[in-house]
């Protein structure tokens, strides 16, 4: 396999490994991913002896930083394109109450076994002797071959030690598209309870691996299989299911939310787009109502949903700026351009509809087009058609009135100067009347129209100069 190292930097720490008379191999995703054909820059060597003193020879010898973590016992260096971090060999033992394992040094062997999947504990040689020797105790290249995630021990060993496993299991398998092992799935639903020991921020963190996923669908499907969802994202999992009523039901909005989630991704990177895909609807479970004659209603669970969302993100300990605010905004909003193309296009609902979404106005189309998932094809093509008459008429009113990133002519000081007064409500109200007038298209948005309309309105209101 010495074509899997041919950079120059295995060279380096194979010949300052055997200065030091120790044994080091090349570990992990580097080695999977180049029996897979994927690019991978980042190197993890395991050393039988100090991770951290080869970390520093290479490093002098190539002359670049050398970043050091006693704590951890490992080293990182950047070198010619390639991030490489040395660890010392380890054996590990755990506490019931923690995923923080008990350390101590170990061969080769030990550290392959602690290692949480086949495929990730494949390890190249650097030794002289064996150089570019596959190590493969697990049979993880069978595994690479068959597509399949499966851990080198027992699985309930594995996954009650570490339950972080329990979502890189699933990630691995959204992301290379494997499947995971029967007697895996069993013993993550056995373990399940076990995530309560992990910090929301690593859940958080494999959440985000999965959704940046071609079809993030599987992750959120595996997840349900494998009785993860109600710890993960339990208002997620109060989507699922049909409720049926004198015979009529409502469709599956979990599966809808996971549909719209896979049909975003496939139109966009963004990974707050894609999770305003996924709870674009998380408010219906709250909302739900039957009402005889009419059947199923959810209203106003756009609102209800977009309040939801903030409850989510502090729990999972995510973004509470500007991502949080764009997911809300797309949620509350995803109703909007849906209730346009139903009706008659007016340029003053456009004007209304670019001003409130603004720069987003672009992704929220997008999450609009995505949620169009009737299986009757009829309905299906006339919502197409209609959402593209929108877009045509959103460039049309943009290029017109220009409110997508709307500020008002008409500002504070200007009411203030004109009419000799301090700050007070009637100024609000004037600018109001100004930003009003503009959206249902009574004047033009610009400022001579909109200081001749703050005058008429002023007067209505007893100002003069």
């Amino acid at each position: 396999m010495t074509d899997a190292l041919n950079h120059k930097v295995f060279q380096i720490i194979a010949a300052e490994a055997e200065a030091q008379g120790v044994r080091a191999f090349v570990i992990g995703g580097y080695v999977r991913d180049w029996f897979l054909q994927r690019p991978c820059n980042d190197i993890d060597v395991v050393v039988e002896g100090s991770g951290i003193a080869l970390a520093e020879a290479v490093a002098s010898r190539v002359r670049t930083k050398v970043s050091v973590f006693r704590r951890f016992g490992t080293a990182m260096l950047r070198y010619q394109g390639m991030e490489v971090e040395f660890v010392g060999a380890r054996r590990e033992s755990y506490r019931a109450d923690s995923r923080k394992p008990i350390v101590e040094d170990g061969t080769l062997q030990e550290d392959q076994e602690r290692r949480d999947f086949t495929i990730n504990a494949l390890a190249f040689s650097l030794c002289r002797e064996d150089y570019g020797a596959l190590v493969d105790p697990f049979g993880g290249i069978r595994d690479l071959n068959d597509g399949i995630i499966r851990t080198p021990l027992d699985p309930d060993t594995t996954y009650s030690d570490d339950p972080l496993r329990m979502l890189r299991a699933i990630r691995f398998a959204t992301q290379l598209g494997f499947k995971i092992v029967p007697e895996s799935k069993d013993s993550i639903r056995r373990n399940a309870g076990r995530l309560s020991i992990l910090s929301r921020e690593r859940i958080a963190d494999e959440l985000n691996k999965i959704m940046k996923t071609a079809r993030p669908s599987v992750g959120w499907l595996l997840m349900d299989e494998c009785g993860l969802l109600p710890a993960v994202l339990p208002e997620l999992n109060a989507l699922k299911g049909v409720e049926m009523v004198e015979g009529r039901g409502h469709k599956d909005n979990f599966r809808h939310s996971l549909q719209v989630l896979d049909n975003v991704a496939a139109a966009s990177d963004k990974l707050w787009l894609r999770w305003a895909a996924l709870l674009h609807d998380v408010g219906k479970a709250r909302t739900k109502r039957f009402e005889p004659g009419l059947g199923w209603t959810f209203h106003g669970h756009e609102y209800v949903g977009s309040k939801i969302i903030k409850g989510i993100f502090a729990d999972l300990k995510m973004s509470q700026t500007e991502d949080m605010h764009y997911v809300q905004k797309l949620v509350a909003l995803h109703l909007r351009p849906v209730a346009l193309v139903t009706d008659e296009v007016t340029d003053s609902a456009v004007r209304r509809l670019l001003f409130d979404a603004g720069d987003d106005i672009d992704d929220l189309m997008i999450l609009c087009k995505a949620d169009i998932t009737s299986k009757n094809a009829l309905k299906v093509e006339r919502f197409r058609q209609q959402y593209e008459e929108l877009r045509r008429k959103l460039v049309e009113v943009e290029e017109k009135d220009a409110v997508r990133n709307f500020k008002n002519p008409i500002t504070g000081e200007i009411v203030m100067e004109k009419y000799h007064i301090p700050p007070c409500n009637t100024i609000g109200i004037i600018k109001e009347a100004v930003k009003e007038a503009i959206l249902d298209g009574l004047i033009p948005n610009d400022f001579d129209a909109a200081y001749a309309f703050m005058e008429k309105k002023a007067a209505e209101l007893g100002l003069s100069e």
